[in-house]
């Protein structure tokens, strides 16, 4: 394993590295996707005939490999497994026996209970990293709760704080606490990895949605910490800064920053109104804070008079942070998305191919992604099993008997 390391290319890292997945939908899966990416190989372990929920998360039209599925899951090999069964807990030991990590996001303690738990499989494999992605952590009045991306945004404080000022509160429209969730658990077993190679200790490394959902509270919590008080909705707003959030222009909208003085100048005189600096108003950034609605009013009007595009180029200029308020469409075919590579064409895995988001991390100017499309349910069964040491003979007693499926 050390030698594949060493011969590992700057950009695949993790090349060598063996993680066994028992996680599925999408804070799992989002971390196994990110360390394919690395160069890991990744085997999916599945139920059967279903697989992975978010398999079944479908809209009208989609194939029988839904976009929301294969986007998270490329560069995997499944590998379809009972592990009920006393045999099928028999064959993840094995495998797990000669992996480097095993993922899952079980609800508390149903590991345990299949005799898959950290305390179990570490006999098999003592320097196995074992990560474990959970609702509300492993320990507290909540800890045996299942944990859902909606219930712990709302639990965590963040939907409270999100929405226009006069409106209800409002659900960020992407996973927050999932996706999150899925990349610090990639930090906890990249770290834990790190640890390993240097005493050749594994160990239980976890996350949950909970602490993933409270860390994006950092604003919140220190305006809560140092007065007592909740951050209100601010629609795009922020609460320390203005101009800080959506104006509207012409034809549609913009951002503009002003998070410091030499900005603000700024931005009054591209708007043309270099007297507003002085206004007795907005002369301290506290004071643009408490007059944000009129100073909101004010630069709306000035803007409505030309395009984004416009405004964007003269604040450009003058060295302003600012940009267009792109749809998610218009930001993933922006030419700015492709060079940094995050579209990217891969396999769809029904013959054809399907654009998808591309790793966020480059190393020496190079960024790659597993390109294997994501697999059908069981679809490497029996060519894993076969990798790991099982005899044909073994593997058909196994598919007979129903405890393994090969798609």
């Amino acid at each position: 394993m050390k030698q594949q390391q060493a011969m590992a290319a700057p950009h695949q890292p993790l090349a060598g590295v063996r993680v066994l997945e028992l996680a599925q939908i999408m804070a799992g899966p989002t971390c196994g996707m990110m360390l394919a990416d690395l160069g890991a190989e990744v085997i999916k372990i599945e139920k059967f005939p279903g697989g992975d929920d978010a398999r079944q998360y479908q809209k009208p039209g989609d194939s029988a490999m839904p976009p929301s599925f294969r986007m998270i899951n490329r560069g995997k090999r499944s590998l379809a497994v009972d592990i009920r069964t006393p045999a099928g807990k028999a064959i993840i030991q094995r495998l797990a026996g000669q992996c480097d990590v095993l993922t899952e996001n079980f609800r508390l303690g149903v590991m345990e209970r299949l005799g898959l738990g950290y305390q179990d499989i570490r006999p098999f494999n003592p320097g196995l990293i074992y990560c474990s992605i959970t609702g509300y952590g492993r320990v507290g009045p909540l800890a045996s709760k299942g944990g859902f991306d909606l219930i712990l945004q709302a639990f965590s404080g963040l939907i409270s704080a999100t929405g226009e000022p006069d409106g209800p509160p409002v659900k960020p429209g992407v996973s927050i606490a999932d996706t999150n969730a899925g990349i610090l658990a990639a930090l906890a077993i990249v770290s834990a990895y790190v640890h390993r190679l240097k005493t050749g200790q594994g160990q239980h490394v976890e996350t949950s949605l909970l602490q993933a959902s409270l860390q994006q509270t950092y604003w919140l919590a220190a305006n809560y910490f140092s007065s007592g008080r909740e951050t209100p909705r601010l629609g795009t707003a922020h609460s320390l800064i203005a101009p800080y959030q959506v104006f509207k222009t012409r034809d549609g909208g913009m951002v503009i920053g002003g998070g410091n003085p030499k900005a603000w100048i700024s931005i009054c005189e591209v708007l043309g109104h270099p007297e507003w600096s002085a206004d007795p108003r907005f002369d301290h950034p506290q004071k643009r804070v408490q007059n944000r609605r009129a100073l909101e009013m004010l630069i709306n009007q000035v803007l409505a008079q030309h395009d984004t595009a416009i405004w964007c180029s003269r604040f450009d200029a003058a060295g302003v942070p600012a940009g267009p308020l792109n749809t998610a469409g218009q930001a993933l075919e922006h030419e700015q998305s492709r060079a940094v590579g995050m579209v990217v064409e891969v396999p769809d895995g029904l013959g054809g191919r399907s654009r998808g988001i591309g790793s966020p991390l480059t190393f020496n100017g190079r960024s790659e992604i597993a390109s294997s499309p994501a697999p059908r349910i069981g679809q490497h069964s029996r060519e894993l099993l076969k990798e790991f040491g099982c005899a044909d003979p073994e593997i058909d007693r196994w598919l007979q008997s129903g405890v393994v499926h090969q798609g």
